[in-house]
């Protein structure tokens, strides 16, 4: 496995012809920007190719490509005109993008704890929900879509908007729909340690056609959709750039063409590996909530953290607790409140009546499940996740059977 191997999502295994093709495509013309007239045959139309795919892949209605998946959560929260005063929930564990999001949105994150899914628990929510709150975000982590069907209860009981974060789970479905398409908008990343990988580069979708043309004028300086480069009518708001390239979605298109073989070989690996350990003494492992995930990561649990520790050193790698800015312990930024002077902080904006506090350990039953947790890749190579040891997407059965010796090995000198 080769340095860049070893930090990887499983899209960048198979980037090969098909990427390489579709990029000198756009190259022959030299047109690289996302807009061109629909009969100038200089002009490849690769991002609206790819939104068309996409948004069928995912049985949306509407599906906007963007720069990034960070980026796509705060057009999604801007669309819903979520801001000032504005709670939203969202998990303590999750990438630091999830929560950041927010806050440039300047609404204010309330963070909830997860349960042995490693996603956002219903019960916390509904401890959270006050006067002040708006939306959900969550967000289906490490490829495993949270329980949708608690959560739009939730969210319908209480009025509240849902923005789901996909980032880590571009195809996976929950009870027959793709995720994404379940809440008011979804969220998706394209970065290199993604599903499918364009390097950088995001999505989002919706069904509300209403959400889809504020969000596409909140990421093209106030535009109106499908405009192709020509000024359409008035521009209604006020929007940035925040527009994908045709190198991009070049990219992004030959591999939206991959997902299928991507998650059906995540999928059969998964089950391989755990099949040749689930008799193993005192391995458990996380609950999925659809078997229809992303199958990017098996992760076992423990009994308590030290026996996780011991087990996580063995095969060299770590427990989900230390797992960097995926875990609000270690978002200093977050804790401290580190927002750009010039901006403001939301959180204590008068429109907010408090003062909202972060503090370590706030979230004990997240610390706790993740103390005791230790990821295996199965896709998703990634230290930082705390998946530094396991297999790829191109292994072999020869090296999932080698990775489940080492894990039986590690077991039977605990």
């Amino acid at each position: 496995m080769d340095i860049i191997n070893k930090m990887s999502g499983p899209g960048r295994y198979l980037i090969g012809e098909e990427e390489k093709q579709e990029i000198l495509d756009v190259l022959d013309t030299g047109h690289l920007f996302r807009f061109g007239g629909e009969s100038d045959p200089q002009y490849k139309h690769k991002v609206v190719s790819f939104e068309d795919e996409l948004k069928a892949h995912l049985g949306s209605e509407h599906c906007l490509a963007l720069t990034g998946g960070s980026v796509g959560l705060l057009t999604s929260l801007a669309a819903l005109g979520i801001g000032p005063g504005d709670d939203v929930i969202v998990p303590g564990y999750t990438f630091v993008a999830s929560i950041s999001a927010i806050i440039w949105a300047r609404a204010v994150p309330i963070l909830a704890e997860i349960d042995e899914s490693l996603t956002i628990d219903p019960d916390d929510i509904e401890k959270k929900i006050t006067d002040r709150t708006k939306a959900i975000m969550p967000v289906h982590m490490l490829g495993n879509p949270c329980d949708m069907d608690r959560i739009m209860s939730i969210a319908r009981k209480h009025n509240l908007h849902v923005v789901e974060d996909c980032a880590q789970a571009l195809g996976a479905s929950y009870r027959g729909r793709k995720v994404g398409t379940i809440g008011d908008m979804g969220a998706y990343s394209l970065n290199h340690m993604k599903v499918i990988s364009a390097g950088d580069g995001g999505a989002i979708t919706t069904n509300d056609y209403d959400l889809y043309h504020r969000a596409f004028g909140v990421h093209d300086q106030g535009h109106l959709p499908s405009r192709y480069g020509e000024e359409i009518g008035k521009r209604g708001i006020i929007g940035l750039n925040l527009r994908m390239n045709e190198l991009t979605g070049a990219v992004a298109l030959a591999q939206v063409r991959k997902l299928d073989y991507i998650l059906s070989t995540l999928r059969r690996n998964k089950k391989l590996l755990k099949d040749m350990i689930s008799d193993i003494l005192g391995i458990g492992f996380r609950r999925i909530n659809d078997e229809e995930e992303c199958a990017t990561l098996l992760t076992i649990m423990f009994d308590d953290k030290k026996i996780a520790d011991k087990f996580a050193s063995k095969i060299g790698s770590g427990n989900m607790y230390d797992s960097g800015w995926h875990v609000y312990n270690h978002m200093e930024q977050i804790l401290n409140k580190k927002m750009p002077t010039n901006v403001g902080c939301p959180f204590e904006c008068k429109e907010h009546g408090k003062d909202v506090e972060y503090a370590p350990h706030m979230l004990p039953q997240t610390d706790d499940i993740l103390s005791r947790s230790v990821s295996i890749s199965i896709g998703v190579v990634d230290k930082g996740l705390g998946s530094a040891f396991g297999i790829n997407l191109l292994s072999d059965e020869a090296e999932i059977e080698a990775v489940a010796a080492t894990i039986r090995k590690a077991m039977q000198e605990l």
